[in-house]
């Protein structure tokens, strides 16, 4: 497990097995987002063994699944709900953390965060969002001549 903090409501992590679970319990976190489909890759945790694990620990497991479609209105508004409802910190994974990490800056923007903090913040995680900066800024209200 490589956890990457972005800020003090979420961290990212490439692919957890089940055993992570405990660990990511005992570091404070309230609730898991599988970011991934499962069957994605051969070998990768099944996201219902995930989800056992979280909820014998007490934690929240939300499964917002992105494929190669890429991010819908519905996903990032499951983000924002669950970002919303956590009441602490979120524990988002996928294959690498780029898949989690912006799905949770475009759930961030369309709650009013600014496009330029959110880069900032997901940068000094190591992901790099300026692609999607246009989407960031339609969804922040800051897109020109908006």
């Amino acid at each position: 497990m490589n956890p990457r903090r972005i800020d003090e409501t979420i961290t990212v992590a490439p692919q957890i097995d089940p055993a992570d679970v405990t660990e990511i319990a005992r570091a404070g976190f309230v609730a898991i987002v599988n970011n991934r489909p499962d069957d994605e890759e051969g070998g990768q945790p099944a996201g219902a063994a995930i989800h056992a694990v979280a909820e014998t620990l007490g934690l929240a497991y939300h499964a917002i699944p992105i494929t190669h479609a890429g991010f819908s209105g519905a996903q990032v508004e499951a983000m924002r709900g669950v970002m919303d409802a956590a009441g602490g910190p979120v524990f988002a994974y996928c294959r690498s953390g780029t898949r989690s990490t912006n799905l949770w800056a475009l759930a961030q923007a369309s709650a009013g965060g600014d496009p330029a903090v959110l880069i900032a913040k997901a940068a000094g995680a190591g992901y790099d969002l300026n692609g999607i900066r246009p989407l960031l800024d339609q969804l922040s209200g800051k897109a020109s001549g908006g």
